[in-house]
């Protein structure tokens, strides 16, 4: 990280006293927020602590209640609104990265800057110069000619950063970047952040993986509840202590690893291949047990996730459920058979985000609540719906409220709740956190360790060694395409996983 002497420097930014409220509801309660030019900053808190009302207030989308006191680079200013703070060197590079599929690498990073706000004729030539440059600066390489959508996660990060250096950003917040991302991923990701703050480039770093905050930031800001918890050092700051920060409680990290294998076996894999992307897989998952698969990407975990689905069709090997041998042509065989998968892309495949709470739950099992004459039971859905809320304690406003309107960690329970309304046997979950805060992260391991303990059999698939390894009773190294390593979490340490899985 880029330590940097503040005592005579200006700061970036430097907002006071910065209020705001929706509808009565306080979102920003009196929080000053401050970042130094170069600075690396984190601004962490749980979801729904004003995180995202805060960037949007210093990027001009909200205006704070009156008595805000603002200065952008040492020049206060009374407002301020998009158009502005892009002026000024404010880039935000959200979650959803905001990009253009069907674009070009080049025309994703340069088009602002070379078509501005006047209509005129693309200069092509001008455009991908501009695009070449800025990949320079960053010292990658990516195809200025490919179209967005073939590019991975991690590519397409890039290009966003890319995008906000063409239009000369000063300052760049980052929204989740790395939720979506491999270990290794991560970790060019971090040394481009770096690069930007030995150059100069203020960035914000907004996460839920504390291991990297600590690691990348100098300084973090805490919310809580709109509040500001308080602007502390990194250097000496443990993730334990951040979490409390954060939440207001503790959560102890144990292994909970019990030894299944007495118990009746759910699912049995023998040889299980599919050319390209797994090969001679043998698992047996038994009844209640937690088996974490782990590895870096391209080693065929979420593939092998999709063919136990029946999302994809297995090229040999069997498949035995209960006992009972199955070939599934469709994941409807495999929701018959009482497999459940919660996708780690939960905006576009677990949930139907402009229908409502109610109906997101209830979706998988449509034919479960008509009545005796096959007509819709509106008394048998809202039991239905109301009956896991509760037993997954979702915090909604209203079931009929659209899923958008909930948190990360609320629409990982809705997800959780439709596909558990099936009483499924096995259930897959594929990094069941991604995007979800530390405190929500618990209260879903909390769910998944109870689901265990009624008989339920879990294979779950994770990019964090930490969360397979105290959330697991057994953990596979997967590289490959082929399971090359097990470990039982009560003999090994997490060091010694992460050693062979990152070698």
């Amino acid at each position: 990280m880029n330590q940097t002497d503040n005592s005579q420097v200006v700061p970036a930014i430097r907002f006071r006293n910065i209020t705001k409220v929706f509808g009565g509801v306080t979102a920003l309660d009196d929080v000053s927020f401050e970042v130094m030019p170069g600075e690396v900053h984190c601004l962490a808190g749980e979801n729904g602590c004003g995180k995202s009302t805060i960037i949007k207030i210093i990027t001009g989308v909200y205006q704070p209640e009156p008595g805000a006191e603002m200065e952008i680079f040492g020049q206060p200013v009374s407002s301020i609104n998009p158009t502005m703070a892009r002026k000024l060197g404010i880039d935000v590079i959200w979650q959803d990265l905001a990009l253009f599929p069907q674009m070009s690498v080049a025309e994703n990073i340069a088009f602002e800057g070379v078509l501005g706000n006047v209509p005129k004729f693309v200069n092509y030539k001008t455009m991908r110069t501009k695009a070449r440059e800025v990949l320079a600066r960053l010292g990658v390489t990516l195809d200025l000619e490919a179209p967005l959508h073939t590019l991975s996660v991690a590519e397409r990060q890039i290009v966003a950063v890319g995008r906000a250096l063409v239009g000369e950003a000063k300052l760049v917040f980052m929204d989740e970047p790395t939720a979506s991302l491999t270990q290794s991923e991560t970790d060019k990701l971090l040394a481009i952040v770096d690069k930007l703050s030995a150059d100069g480039v203020a960035v914000v770093f907004v996460s839920h993986r504390l291991a990297e905050v600590l690691k990348i930031s100098s300084r973090v800001t805490v919310l809580r509840d709109g509040k500001l918890v308080g602007v502390y050092d990194t250097d000496g700051m443990t993730q334990s202590h951040l979490t409390e920060l954060m939440t207001g409680h503790t959560f102890d990290s144990v292994v909970s690893a019990q030894d299944h294998s007495a118990a009746p076996a759910v699912l049995e894999v023998k040889g299980l291949s599919r050319a390209g992307e797994f090969s001679n897989i043998d698992l047996t998952i038994h009844a209640g047990e937690v088996v974490g698969i782990t590895g870096l990407i391209g080693a065929g975990r979420t593939e092998l996730g999709h063919t136990l689905f029946g999302m994809t069709r297995p090229d040999s090997g069997a498949i035995t459920l209960n006992g009972t041998p199955v070939r599934f042509r469709s994941n409807r065989d495999a929701i018959n058979c009482g497999v459940a998968y919660v996708s780690e892309d939960r905006l576009t495949l677990g949930l139907v985000q402009p229908q409502a709470i109610a109906d997101n739950i209830v979706l998988p099992v449509l034919k479960t609540i008509l009545d005796r004459f096959g007509l819709f039971s509106s008394a048998k859905k809202e039991k239905t719906v109301r009956y896991w809320i509760d037993e997954l304690s979702v915090k909604i406003g209203h079931p009929n409220d659209p899923v958008t309107t909930l948190s990360g960690g609320n629409q990982q329970r809705i997800v959780l709740a439709k596909w558990l309304a099936t009483n499924p046997k096995l259930l897959i979950l594929d990094a069941p956190t991604v995007g979800v805060d530390v405190g929500a992260r618990a209260g879903i391991f909390e769910i998944v360790r109870r689901l265990a303990g009624q008989g339920l059999a879990i294979l779950m698939i994770s990019d964090e060694i930490p969360e397979a390894y105290f959330n697991s009773d057994r953990v596979i190294h997967m590289a490959g395409g082929e399971f090359v390593n097990e470990f039982n979490p009560t003999n090994v340490i997490i060091p010694e996983i992460e050693e062979v899985v990152f070698a």
